[in-house]
């Protein structure tokens, strides 16, 4: 009978964290941006109805989908502070998208019109 095959164990125990760092600092701009898209609604002339109803579920969901990103920037950041005190190196990449993903959320949560401003402005050029 043939021996079982080894089992194989993850290569590069860093670069796994800044993955899962960079996903969580995505998914908490994600949330962010769909908590802002009951103000600002992305290519009204396509599918307006469809924003209409899904702005008003967005409207009533802002809370929620905001406490969901804050605790998924909690998390990056202690998957951050776990990797330092490992004394892996944190990816660049997974440092700024967190810090800018901690920034927008920041910004949503505290001054929504000046987001949902800067977001139109964008889309009328």
């Amino acid at each position: 009978m043939p021996d079982p095959t080894p089992i194989e164990q993850s290569v590069g125990a860093s670069g796994d964290n800044g993955r899962r760092t960079a996903l969580v600092s995505i998914a908490a701009v994600g949330g962010v941006l769909t908590a802002s898209s009951c103000c600002l609604p992305v290519l009204p002339f396509v599918v307006a109805a469809g924003f209409a109803g899904g702005s008003t579920f967005l409207s009533a969901a802002r809370p929620y989908l905001l406490g969901v990103s804050i605790l998924l920037i909690a998390y990056g950041f202690y998957q951050a502070g776990r990797a330092k005190k490992c004394k892996l190196r944190p990816s660049v990449v997974g440092s700024v998208l967190l810090w800018v993903s901690a920034v927008f959320v920041f910004i949503s949560i505290f001054f929504p019109q000046v987001m949902a401003n800067a977001a139109a402005d964008l889309l009328a050029r």
